[in-house]
């Protein structure tokens, strides 16, 4: 029942490029530059032979900003202790964000066996608006909600490196790639009455301003040969470099991702696939944000999220077409809100 191919790989991940949104010194601390919430659930084991095409569409949409304690924030308090001989100053929040970002996918699947694994690359340019990042950067720098946004060219997720073991019930692989920090991204001095002068982001950012070594960890389990029902896990590990123009390093993150991947033929043939599923991630902090221009340096930020996919695979076509949805919840330090995603894929 297994389709001849599969949708591009995790990697577009690099789509929350869009999502580099903290300004140093204030509320929150980094996040990086992998999205949990962007791929389908296959998307961690490689497809067959050949060269593919995606396109990933992203939305998301929030009204809460949790702290470190996990609860929703109503005010944000920029510390006095910055700024000596200036007292400190709470603003309130009002958190309305949505984004919007696509990511055009190449992947080539070649007929090599290193190592006894097959072989792949891939390339992802982002693309988004900067209304998140616009923000939070307002949100926790001014206490207010920002009207106006553009749409520009994120960061680049390159992988070089993808290999695949395939055994009758059981995918293993292994990828390792980097974020360019290619994205439009600046800095600029805050100045108002009640805020003390403090360089922040432009609220019109779309990268992130740093590099980004990623190491990710995948498999399946397919309970029959036909392989129309898999379980999906994945392990995703981040290493990121300094910021540009500020004193700070983020922390590295650790992401779970996981999924229930079921196809059901609606016609005799099986030619045309419905793929239905549960699935969900949960990403951690798992060291300190770094240098004098860390914001939380004793905290460490994480979210999870459940939802599912629902989608169509037209295989003589070597096309499909996917929808997801998460609803994310107990995050720390972080936006905590609604995801959803529309994904095509075609093989060549």
């Amino acid at each position: 029942m297994r389709p001849s191919f599969a949708i591009v790989p995790v990697a577009v991940a690099t789509m929350v490029a869009v999502l580099a949104w903290n300004p140093p010194l204030l509320f929150a601390g980094e996040i990086g530059h992998f999205n949990p919430g962007v791929v389908n659930i296959r998307d961690y084991v490689m497809p067959e032979p050949g060269f593919y095409g995606a396109l990933y569409n992203y939305y998301y949409t929030t009204g809460q900003l949790n702290g470190r304690n996990g609860n929703a924030a109503e005010s944000v308090t920029l510390p006095a202790n910055r700024q000596p001989g200036r007292p400190s100053v709470t603003l309130r929040l009002n958190v309305d964000v949505d984004l919007y970002a696509v990511a055009p996918t190449l992947m080539w699947v070649s007929n090599w066996k290193p190592l006894g694994a097959r072989y792949a690359a891939y390339v992802v340019p982002t693309f988004a608006n900067t209304s998140l990042g616009a923000a939070l950067s307002e949100e926790t720098g001014h206490g207010v909600n920002p009207s106006t946004s553009s749409y520009g060219i994120g960061d680049m997720y390159v992988q070089p490196l993808w290999l695949d073991w395939t055994l009758e019930h059981f995918d293993f692989a292994l990828g390792a790639g980097f974020y360019a920090p290619t994205g439009k991204y600046d800095v600029h001095n805050v100045s108002e009455p009640r805020i003390p002068p403090i360089k922040v982001e432009a609220a019109s950012n779309i990268g992130f301003g740093f590099w980004t070594e990623q190491t990710q960890v995948s498999g399946a389990w397919y309970p029959w040969a036909h392989k129309g029902t898999a379980v999906v896990l994945a392990v995703t590990h981040e290493v990121n470099g300094k910021k540009e123009d500020f004193d700070l390093t983020p922390g590295q993150n650790l992401t779970f991702n996981w999924g229930v991947s079921q196809y059901l033929p609606l016609d005799p043939d099986k030619t045309l696939l419905l793929e239905v599923g549960p699935a969900g991630y949960d990403t951690w902090q798992v060291s300190h944000d770094t240098g004098s221009d860390a914001a939380t340096p004793n905290v460490l930020d994480q979210v999870h999220a459940a939802g599912g996919q629902l989608g169509l695979t037209y295989v003589p076509w070597g096309a499909l077409l996917n929808f997801h949805a998460f609803q994310e919840f107990a995050a720390q330090n972080r936006f905590q809100g609604e995801v959803f995603g529309l994904n095509l894929a075609k093989k060549f």
